[in-house]
């Protein structure tokens, strides 16, 4: 069977003055579709990188990345944004933007403006996806009103309205309530199992990732362990200082 999402031997570099910083480093794995697997690791040691490569968001500089067989770097740009609109969700906190005067229905809504629906289609489609995250009460509420409870609800609304086959998630909720926390990553399990959505999340904290079948550790860009109940292949790259010369 073809893996949902694969890496062969990526790296990906970024430039630091007259040097580049390896910030992953010859990473491969394989994730087959309805596994659920977190990623842990420290500030800075590749998680981002890692999520932004699997959604197609970046491109690596060398190794190979597939998304159900195919080669993403040898896509067109448009082609890897409808992947990116259709069949692949990425949410991180850090993104939420709120629009003065726009209600939650709509701002998930628009999510939706490239799949061909019409608004009442789309409303519709959100009201769904609303409901799944207990969140449909407060459909109508300016988006500038909510909690940051509420928004990660809202957000996590705004990926399963497109129906995608993957959702990656980059440090998922920041949220001041333990409690709510723990909620929000039971809900967030919860609906991806029900939806057969492969889940691919990273944080910093173990409370987040609690329950998925795969836990992968990575350090200085480098996978360094792996506890799988799920399929799950991960192959360390070569050891290799946190720096290197420029090309």
């Amino acid at each position: 069977m073809t893996p949902l999402l694969s890496f062969l031997n990526v790296s990906k570099r970024y430039p630091d003055g007259d040097r580049e910083i390896v910030v992953l480093d010859r990473v491969s794995l394989e994730i087959d579709a309805g596994v659920s697997v977190g990623v842990r690791g420290t500030r800075r040691a590749g998680k981002s990188t890692l999520l932004r490569l699997a959604a197609g968001i970046a491109l690596p500089d060398s190794g190979t990345i597939r998304f159900e067989g195919r080669d993403v770097a040898q896509m067109a740009g448009s082609e890897r944004g409808r992947l990116l609109r259709s069949k692949i969700a990425f949410i991180s906190a850090a993104d939420w933007r709120a629009t003065p005067g726009e209600s939650v229905v709509d701002h998930v809504a628009t999510s939706l403006g490239s799949e061909g629906l019409t608004m009442r289609e789309a409303r519709r489609r959100s009201m769904r996806a609303l409901d799944r995250v207990e969140i449909a009460a407060g459909a109508e509420e300016p988006t500038t009103s909510l909690s940051v409870t509420e928004r990660a609800r809202v957000m996590l609304a705004r990926a399963l309205a497109r129906e995608p086959r993957l959702l990656v998630l980059d440090e998922p909720a920041m949220l001041p309530n333990l409690g709510e926390r723990d909620r929000f990553y039971a809900l967030l399990r919860s609906t991806a199992q029900e939806g057969n959505v492969t889940l691919l999340m990273a944080s910093e904290e173990m409370a987040a990732l609690q329950g998925v079948g795969v836990l992968i550790s990575i350090a200085e860009g480098e996978l360094t362990s792996t506890e799988a109940l799920g399929t799950v292949v991960a192959l360390p790259g070569r050891k290799r200082a946190a720096e290197r010369p420029g090309r």
